[in-house]
């Protein structure tokens, strides 16, 4: 029955509902036995005991309650707190089990009836040589809308739009794409279009293997008949980067080899393709300043381009135009898009083209490091002083209780600790816990500043209070370390990290784990 439970838990609130885990100092798949033993080992410590009667007492009797238990791992506290019952009648641990599976469910359809994305842009096309001659700078204009929504757990539906205006003429098109997951490895979409381009296309993509994806697709054009075959083939090269080829077979055949380099701060990408009656090179680099921002400079060389949409991949269009040197700015906000391509020159000009590369590159940079980078720092920085205020009271509320709790076990630490250092067994000599950043600034600073000093707690006496009788310290996997008694969060909403330095058999030792990570120790690869 755990095996159903741990499997409902591992969504994702799963692993935030393991504090009263961390308190009894418990695996979340314990048995019901070592939850009985760890409550008994709890209740014989009186001073303890007594003190943080409530809480223990609280946690033994969620977790000795199978139904409780289960609501607790799948809902955490709010699922007990807030009248979820599974009423009189559910007796049976299959029954309750049931019960829990369809409130998920119906609680997963909700989320996905309001999953409904909206996204939309609009491009406007200028052109400098044409405003030099006097006839106007605006080339044309575009707007495309579109609208996603995941109508099921493995149906997805997408209904677009868009509209062109190019001098005294245009046109527009509508598209559906239907979107259906197969399996865990396996996806198709069927699309039909209506206006500029009317046809239908299929498109199938599967994943090979873990690190390499085929994506074959068809579409037939319903005003002349005529059908294009696309067959994709991606392959990922490392951690951070990824290879391709494309082929299309069609009135417009070509081949493209591709790649595409994405890490935290900044993503990279090149192309070449030729076709029947082209030849192109492209290549863009991207540096993120936010996650609501970046900068970007491309590049495109070539003859002909045959013009291609991702939106309504496999369908393609006939038509060719030159390249030029080109400025493009854009501007995104939400699902939202403004672009806005210049047109410097319809030549490949040497001057031109070291010009708009210099010139926008130089402003990329002088922005970036003088405006652009500060500006987010200053703000980051402002968003965490405010939650740090927001957030003070309960903080401070949380520290006064870890250090009643430590004073607490003070007593029986200390004895722990002299019986370790008598054998020269294990003892922990110094740790820390809270917001990685301050712990890392800690590092390297030595000491934690006054403003950093407030986003970590001192837990060496917890710690030495939870080491075994045999010279062994678990921490388990998956259980929020805030929850240990003698711990608090000191930073709520910041990822946080326990480093911790200790002895055994009189050598150094220091490891530094994650929130939800497993500790064991000793270990002879935290040997200092």
């Amino acid at each position: 029955m755990r095996e159903g439970a741990a499997a409902s838990a591992s969504g994702d609130d799963g692993p935030h509902n393991r504090e009263l885990y961390a308190l009894l100092h418990l695996s979340p798949e314990a048995s019901d036995e070592e939850i009985r033993k760890a409550y008994r080992q709890w209740a014989q410590m009186k001073e303890i005991a007594t003190e943080n009667f409530q809480r223990i007492c609280e946690a033994y009797e969620i977790l000795s309650d199978e139904g409780k238990r289960q609501i607790y791992d799948i809902y955490g506290m709010e699922g007990l707190t807030s009248g979820l019952e599974l009423g009189p009648k559910l007796n049976k641990a299959e029954e309750i089990k049931e019960e829990l599976e369809r409130l998920r469910r119906r609680k997963e359809q909700e989320k996905v009836s309001a999953h409904i994305q909206p996204s939309g842009s609009i491009m406007a096309h200028l052109s400098l040589p044409q405003f030099l001659d006097g006839r106007g700078i605006m080339r044309g204009m575009a707007m495309a809308s579109e609208v996603h929504s995941q109508i099921s757990k493995r149906n997805a539906i997408a209904i677009g739009g868009n509209l062109e205006v190019s001098g005294n003429s245009g046109g527009s098109a509508a598209t559906v794409v239907l979107r259906h997951q197969i399996s865990s490895v396996s996806s198709i979409e069927v699309m039909g279009s209506v206006g500029l381009r009317t046809l239908v296309g299929v498109q199938i993509t599967r994943n090979l293997t873990p690190h390499s994806t085929a994506t074959m697709g068809m579409a037939m054009s319903l005003r002349d008949g005529t059908i294009n075959l696309s067959n994709a083939w991606t392959r990922q090269l490392s951690e951070t980067s990824n290879g391709n080829i494309q082929l299309v077979l069609g009135p417009e055949s070509s081949v493209a080899v591709g790649w595409q380099k994405k890490e935290e701060k900044m993503s990279a990408a090149g192309e070449i393709k030729i076709g029947t009656s082209s030849f192109g090179a492209s290549a863009h680099y991207t540096h993120r300043f936010s996650t609501k921002s970046h900068g970007r400079i491309a590049g495109r060389v070539g003859s002909l381009v045959i013009h291609q949409n991702a939106k309504q991949t496999p369908a393609f269009e006939s038509c060719a135009r030159l390249l030029g040197i080109f400025w493009k700015f854009e501007l995104h906000r939400g699902g939202q898009k403004l672009i806005i391509p210049i047109l410097l020159s319809r030549h490949l000009n040497a001057v031109v083209a070291t010009g708009a590369f210099a010139i926008p590159t130089s402003l990329y940079f002088l922005l970036k490091t003088f405006i652009v980078k500060p500006y987010y720092l200053k703000r980051e920085k402002q968003k965490a002083l405010e939650n740090m205020e927001k957030t003070s009271a309960q903080v401070q509320e949380a520290r006064a209780a870890a250090e009643k709790a430590q004073q607490l076990l003070q007593n029986v630490a200390n004895r722990k600790r002299s019986r370790q250092l008598e054998t020269d067994g294990l003892v922990i000599t110094k740790a820390v816990y809270g917001s990685q950043k301050a712990l890392k600034k800690r590092d390297e600073a030595g000491e934690a500043k006054d403003e950093l000093a407030s986003q970590v707690l001192d837990v060496t006496l917890p710690l030495n209070f939870l080491v075994n009788d045999s010279g062994q310290l678990k921490l388990h996997e998956g259980v929020k370390k805030s929850g240990i008694m003698g711990f608090c969060d000191p930073c709520p909403g910041e990822p946080k990290q326990l480093h911790v330095e200790y002895t055994y058999q009189g050598k150094q030792y220091e490891v530094v784990v994650g929130d939800y990570e497993e500790l064991l120790i000793p270990q002879a690869v935290h040997r200092i």
